[in-house]
């Protein structure tokens, strides 16, 4: 199983963003992640600006929100809709997008619900939940 490391992500997320600026084709997982990043020009400036922010810490506590995880998770995401894994989640994100009548609202919705069931993952020492994982989506409004 791929499983990236900090600086491997943020890398990704910078190569990306300046092949688009430069006007680089883009190859199969970029071409998603720009489109994740475009729905997020409050990141911008920290993906034009690595030797400034590649190192950097984002704290919770602080009200930061980290922004390659944020792009992350929405990645991930759109991963799980792409081969509806867990199955059900395609349905269940529809549902959201039809309640939501917005495609980043409700992505939003998952990526709390994902985000929660990662950390209680973390934290129970288990694999994820993907049962609760679907609950929680359902539940979003």
């Amino acid at each position: 199983m791929f499983n990236p490391t900090r600086d491997q992500v943020r890398q990704f997320f910078f190569g990306t963003w300046a092949k688009y600026r430069a006007g680089e084709p883009l190859a199969g997982l970029e071409a998603i992640a720009l489109e994740v990043i475009l729905l997020h020009p409050e990141y911008h400036a920290a993906l034009e600006a690595p030797e400034r922010t590649a190192e950097r810490d984002y704290s919770p506590e602080g009200g930061e929100t980290n922004p390659f995880l944020h792009l992350s998770l929405h990645l991930a995401i759109e991963e799980q809709l792409s081969v509806d894994q867990p199955p059900g989640i395609r349905a269940a994100f529809d549902e959201v997008v039809r309640r939501k009548s917005d495609r980043h609202a409700a992505l939003h919705a998952a990526l709390e619900c994902l985000g929660e069931t990662m950390w209680r993952s973390q934290r129970e020492g288990a694999p994820p939940d993907a049962q609760a994982y679907l609950e929680c989506l359902r539940r979003s409004v």
